[in-house]
Parts: C-alpha cells; structure tokens; sequence
C-alpha cells in the first residue's frame, strides 16, 4: 500500500508563544499544497525544546484542550496526524516529553513518552520524567512504530519494535546545530538496520541560542533518501510504499540471520 505523508518542519523562534505556534502549525497542515494519508510534526513544537522555562507552564493533560484541538483537525482533514510531542502532566503531576498519534476519526490510537532524555546542554533529563513502554500500532498503511529525537541514538529500542512487528518508524525531533551528520546517518542507520522505512520529522528555526538543523528525511529500507527537506521552515512530502519493507525482508534475509543467545 502507497502512503502520502507531509513533515511539517516548523520553525521556533523566540517571542512566539505556545498557542501562536500551534495555530500556525495546524494552519501548515490545513493548507498543504496535495493530499497525505499521514502528517507528522516535530519534537515539542508549540513550547520548543530548548525553553526549559516553560516546560511546567506549557504542560499539558492527555486528554485535554490541546489534544481535542489536535483530534479534531484529524477528523476534520481526515488525515492520520502525528501530532509531534508536547510536555505531558502526566496525573502524578510528573512531565514527560509525550507523542501522539491520532486517526482519521480523530481518536488517539497511541501515545508514547519517550525513554531516552537528553542530559548534555539540556535540561530535558532533570525536568522530564522517562517513559518505560515501547509504542507500535498496527494501521492500515502497515505497523509502526514511534520514538523521539534521542532515542535514535540507541538501536535496541528500534530492535524491540522491529520484534514487535514496526516496518516503520516515526521520529519526531528537535535535533541542533553542529550534529547534522549524526542525523543523517543514524536515521539511515536504523532504516538499514531493520530494514524499514525511518519518517524523521526535525525542527526548524532558532531559540535560545540553539539553531534547529531542520533536514527531515525519510530513509527507505535499504537505506535510501526518499525525501529531504532543507534547514528553513517547510512542509517535506513523500510517498512510501509498505509493501517494499516486506519484499526487501523477504529477499535479503539479515534479520532471519540474528543470533541473539550465543553460548557462553
């Protein structure tokens, strides 16, 4: 099956606020220029990922007026929206860094709080809490599965979707300056390794002194660049076809030849 998918690549910049942004964002997505079966946003858009400050302010309810809004551009468009992440209070009061999935009814088939905090020049790992669950949904365009930013740096999470039946991966993402090869070549990285369509949706823009590298691609199977954007803000299309992850599985056969428990 074909799959149509828009990356909506925002920019952050400073003296916007939360709700500016998002009306933005969601206005991005209600004018695209051609049809997608799927939109996916970046990594903590509305509030930015380097404002810190307005992590506890900017928090959230799962559910709650943020994500009824979301939901109901789903239906409106329908459209399957990957709503990006926001800062989620959860009901201990913690906050996680937590992404969304919506249908085209506009219902939330899948949340995931990501598990790999960023600790180097970041605050993330210090006002975050982690989440501990792996996150894969099986859709009509195929099983996927979702991660966040950091944790590409990290090939056994993608091992346990993979397990888990994922032939693709979302990433939402707020990945800076100076680390663009690191991007680049992990996302491909993880598409090779399990043989899997990686949709990697970056940041554009500059907050806080940090500068987004933006460049969201989408990696096929065998590692190849379907798509890729530039470093300002802009919508990136592609199309993916999820019957070539089965096809490159079944002829090329590496994940048959995993040895998991060798003998001591």
């Amino acid at each position: 099956m074909t799959l149509d998918i828009a990356l909506l690549q925002v920019a952050i910049h400073d003296g916007e606020d939360a709700e500016h942004r998002l009306q933005r964002g969601l206005s991005m997505l209600r004018n695209l220029e051609q049809p997608v079966q799927l939109a996916i946003f970046p990594e903590l858009w509305t509030v930015g990922f380097f404002s810190f400050c307005r992590y506890a302010a900017g928090a959230t309810r799962v559910p709650g007026p943020v994500t009824a809004e979301l939901a109901a551009t789903a239906r409106e468009l329908n459209i399957w929206l990957h709503a990006g992440s926001l800062v989620e209070r959860s009901a201990d009061g913690a906050l996680h860094n937590t992404s969304l999935l919506f249908d085209p009814r506009g219902e939330l088939r899948a949340s995931y709080r990501k598990i790999h905090l960023f600790g180097y020049d970041s605050e993330e790992s210090s006002l975050l809490r982690p989440g501990n669950a792996v996150t894969v949904l099986q859709t009509p365009f195929g099983c996927i599965g979702l991660s966040t930013c950091y944790d590409l740096r990290f090939p056994e999470l993608y091992r346990q979707m993979l397990d888990q039946g994922a032939e693709l991966f979302l990433v939402t993402s707020a990945w800076p300056h100076p680390r663009l090869e690191h991007w680049l070549v992990l996302n491909r990285a993880r598409a090779i390794e399990n043989l899997s369509y990686v949709v990697a949706c970056n940041a554009a823009g500059e907050t806080r002194g940090w500068r987004f590298l933006g460049n969201s691609l989408v990696v096929g199977p065998w590692g190849e660049e379907v798509a890729r954007g530039g470093e300002e803000e802009q919508v990136v299309f592609a199309r993916v076809n999820s019957g070539q992850v089965r096809e490159v599985r079944n002829r090329f056969p590496a994940l048959r030849d995993r040895r998991l428990r060798l003998p001591q």
